[in-house]
């Protein structure tokens, strides 16, 4: 028995996963596409050890699909022991089968919630960069300075609270960078310290993942022309990376998912105290 579920709740975290299971590529191909097991699972689970809730919201409000290349004991150091602990975690965890809408999660009041994660894999690259409702979720969060993670992919979520969220991704995808520029002018995370999926990573997915395709646009570029400080880990691809700044926390790739966790948690507990204070 998980002797947490016995505890009450220190405080409830929002979990927001994207809507959609595929992606448009450069060329007009269509890939498939889902969240990442190990970057969903990992710091979820450590939430839920240190006894906080969670709820799951999607745009649409359907369960996120997924990608079923990243549900291998690989991203778990080869334990198929935690592989199946977190397939379980995502088919019976009483969150991952409620979700909610955005649009309810925003329209219900955002005081309720102390953190919020946004995991990655490619699909927040279509609709979480340019969902008005996140954008709304963000603002609150980024003007409390409540803990907000993200992890591989997931920190372009963060393109919603741009100033045109939509003209902004519409620009990247046509390589006008001016355009992207003047869409994101004003950006609230403009001057922070982040980490997102590098560039050089994404050319080995593209190469091993989407078969020779191009990505749309480079998440690393588009968080660069918005105004964030990009840093990475050195010694190459898929080494561990996390960078924190205010309440900002991003994790680089799907190693880096474990240190996300640490350090999300960490700042849950620590405004967790400071509220019962």
């Amino acid at each position: 028995m998980n002797t947490s579920s016995l505890k009450a709740a220190k405080g409830k975290v929002l979990l927001v996963t994207s809507s959609v299971d595929s992606i448009l590529l450069k060329d007009g191909a269509n890939a498939v596409a889902g969240f990442y097991l190990n970057e969903l699972t990992i710091p979820m689970e450590a939430v839920v050890a240190a006894v906080y809730d969670i709820v799951l919201a999607t745009p649409r409000g359907n369960k996120p699909v997924l990608d079923r290349s990243s549900a291998t004991a690989a991203h778990f150091d080869n334990s198929e022991e935690a592989l199946q602990r977190a397939l379980e975690f995502v088919e019976k965890y009483p969150a991952m089968q409620n979700p909610v809408t955005l649009q309810s999660v925003v329209e219900n009041g955002l005081d309720e919630y102390i953190g919020v994660f946004v995991p990655g894999g490619h699909p927040p690259m279509v609709d979480l960069m340019q969902d008005p409702y996140l954008g709304e979720i963000l603002e609150h969060f980024h003007n409390n300075a409540k803990p907000s993670a993200f992890l591989c992919h997931g920190p372009i979520s963060i393109a919603c609270s741009v100033r045109d969220a939509k003209a902004f991704r519409a620009a990247l995808t046509e390589d006008n960078i001016a355009a992207a520029k003047k869409a994101s002018e004003d950006w609230q995370y403009a001057g922070y310290r982040m980490t997102v999926f590098s560039n050089d990573e994404e050319h080995y997915a593209e190469k091993n993942v989407f078969g020779g395709h191009k990505a749309p646009f480079y998440v690393a570029d588009a968080l660069t022309i918005a105004g964030g400080k990009l840093e990475f880990a050195e010694g190459g691809i898929f080494k561990p990376h996390a960078v924190v700044d205010r309440e900002l926390i991003t994790g680089q790739n799907p190693p880096s998912a474990p240190e996300l966790a640490r350090l999300f948690v960490k700042a849950l507990n620590e405004i967790s105290a400071r509220v019962e204070v």
